[in-house]
């Protein structure tokens, strides 16, 4: 049987405990969607947004479903033509299974629109744990859910069947007075261990302090605070449609590059 990544009921704990005010980082990725939103020259009649903090999208998008981010999401098939999967995807078990999911949710020419947490959120602070659990116990456990990278994600939207796949990211830099401050914020927004392969035990003090030590001497500013980075990466794509501008068939090309570049074509050797 293979190892589940996410243990759910320890994902649901976390979520329950989180806090409204300490939920500022899904609200900038929430703002950010509803952004892009904006740019998209199209009105929606039957939105959907998967989604792990209901609360926060509540009263924002008139009409839209709350669904949650299970293994298999409450979704009928080309019900929607929008869904938004707002930053839950680096919990999935099955990140691919669930685009495909929205895409099969979607009706020809539907739009998608995810967000989630990059490979570089938290680099500072995993980096500092590794070092100070080796430090303390002579061993390693998993702590941080292993966040896609921007280089794939594009192709897992190709993977899903999405038409125009898009995938970018930016990155937001919190400060914290110490590495402690940090931690607690994570727990506090519902982003603790919930890890299937976790310690079932709390951490030792003496793992945590080493941490906050090494964390402050590595990257505390002239005032003592110290950075933490959140990558979110935002991916976009289309369901299928034959409306859709289509790639021309390799030859068909009807005018020379060389021309429209204003240059001189040169022959490579065979």
């Amino acid at each position: 049987m293979q190892p589940r990544l996410t243990d759910t009921a320890a994902l649901a704990r976390n979520r329950q405990r989180a806090r409204q005010e300490a939920l500022f980082l899904f609200q900038t990725a929430r703002d950010d969607l509803q952004d892009r939103l904006t740019l998209v020259n199209r009105t929606f009649t039957a939105p959907a947004i998967v989604t792990g903090q209901p609360q926060i999208w509540r009263g924002t998008l008139p009409g839209a479903r709350l669904v949650a981010d299970s293994d298999t999401l409450a979704l009928d098939q080309q019900a929607h033509d929008l869904i938004l999967h707002s930053h839950a995807l680096h919990w999935a078990e099955d990140p691919v299974g669930q685009l495909i999911q929205c895409r099969r949710a979607l009706r020809p020419d539907g739009f998608f629109l995810a967000s989630l947490f990059g490979g570089r959120t938290l680099q500072e602070l995993r980096a500092c744990l590794a070092t100070a659990e080796a430090e303390v116990t002579g061993g390693l456990s998993p702590r941080i859910a292993p966040m896609a990278e921007i280089r794939d994600m594009g192709g897992l939207l190709q993977r899903a069947g999405f038409a125009l796949p898009v995938a970018d990211a930016f990155a937001l830099t919190v400060t914290y007075a110490s590495a402690l401050h940090l931690m607690r914020d994570l727990r506090a927004m519902g982003e603790a261990n919930a890890l299937d392969a976790r310690l079932r035990h709390p951490t030792r003090r003496a793992v945590l302090l080493r941490a906050a030590e090494i964390y402050a001497e590595a990257h505390a500013d002239a005032g003592g605070r110290i950075p933490a980075t959140f990558e979110i990466i935002v991916l976009t794509g289309w369901a299928p449609d034959e409306s859709q501008p289509q790639p021309l068939r390799p030859g068909s090309a009807k005018a020379r590059l060389a021309d429209a570049l204003a240059t001189r074509e040169t022959k490579l050797n065979d």
